[in-house]
């Protein structure tokens, strides 16, 4: 685990932590090829400088987020309604981590990129890889 991650979970209150530490454990397990750096604040997984998926301690919990998870068309995560492609889901604790679930968005993830890594340049506009 990277140092600034590490920092990251350990800041945090035990059971954030034990949630956190779960999320990042089965992302690099099923991510192994991914980067993995806090960005922007919380820990995020890239591909080729894409972001992919990330997490944040937020007031109510931990926010599990994909960035291109609007089109994973997966009811365990929830559309933000924005103008960018990202859903999520909050943990309160760990055992509602569902792995299952985890292990097919993580697949989808790298299947499915809306490319974020040059929407500066683009202006805004998302388009989708691969």
């Amino acid at each position: 685990m990277p140092t600034d991650v590490a920092a990251y979970h350990a800041a945090l209150a035990p059971a954030d932590r034990a949630i956190c530490e779960l999320l990042a454990a089965e992302i690099t397990r099923h991510l192994p090829e991914a980067e993995n750096k806090v960005w922007h604040g919380h820990p995020v997984w890239f591909l080729d400088g894409n972001p992919i998926v990330g997490y944040s301690k937020l007031k109510d919990g931990v926010r599990l987020m994909f960035w291109s998870g609007q089109t994973f068309d997966e009811p365990g995560l929830a559309d933000r309604g924005g103008k960018f492609k990202d859903a999520s889901v909050t943990y309160t604790d760990a055992t509602q981590v569902k792995k299952g679930d985890l292990t097919r968005w993580c697949a989808k993830g790298r299947e499915i990129q809306w490319d974020y890594k040059n929407i500066v340049k683009r202006k805004g506009k998302l388009e989708r890889l691969r």
